[in-house]
């Protein structure tokens, strides 16, 4: 089973993000959280969120990139309790048992979209708002496309540019 890690190239989530999640925290599309935005809800750090952000299940935070990571059945259950919290917390939810069902179909959705990929492959998201509401739409990037190694040496996506330092 297969769920995405946020993943971090360089400092520009620190930047465009309100609040950026962490490096290697489990992540979900996070749709959810713009279920009754209109335009006038986007803007700034707010729209980059809602345009292109995944949603980091730890700190609520929003990350550009994700990568495919095997997840256990225990972990997948944390999360759900974790989720199920924040919908108590933010969305209303009467608890946490009544919140639960809801969590766990939002990371089923999330383990669907990551169990076609291989491990390390990139996901990005991309959201607009249309008149039937918001449409997502997820971008892959193969581990061979992405070309890990050159960031790992030179942490900066200026590399695939062929620009020299």
């Amino acid at each position: 089973m297969k769920l995405a890690r946020a993943i971090h190239f360089d400092e520009s989530d620190q930047r465009v993000f309100h609040s950026p999640a962490q490096t290697g925290e489990w992540c979900l599309s996070g749709g959810f959280e713009f279920s009754n935005w209109t335009e006038g809800d986007l803007t700034g750090k707010a729209r980059q969120a809602f345009a292109n952000g995944w949603f980091g299940l730890e700190t609520a935070g929003r990350v550009t990139f994700v990568a495919v990571a095997e997840i256990t059945e225990t972990e997948l259950e944390q999360l759900a309790n974790l989720l199920a919290q924040h919908f108590v917390a933010y969305y209303g939810a009467p608890s946490v048992e009544a919140a639960l069902p809801t969590a766990r179909e939002e990371l089923s959705h999330m383990v669907d979209l990551c169990d076609d990929h291989a491990s390390n492959t990139l996901l990005t998201v991309a959201r607009e708002l249309t008149p039937a509401g918001v449409k997502e739409a997820f971008r892959v990037i193969e581990p061979q496309e992405a070309g890990l190694e050159q960031f790992a040496i030179h942490g900066s996506l200026d590399d695939d540019h062929g620009h020299q330092h």
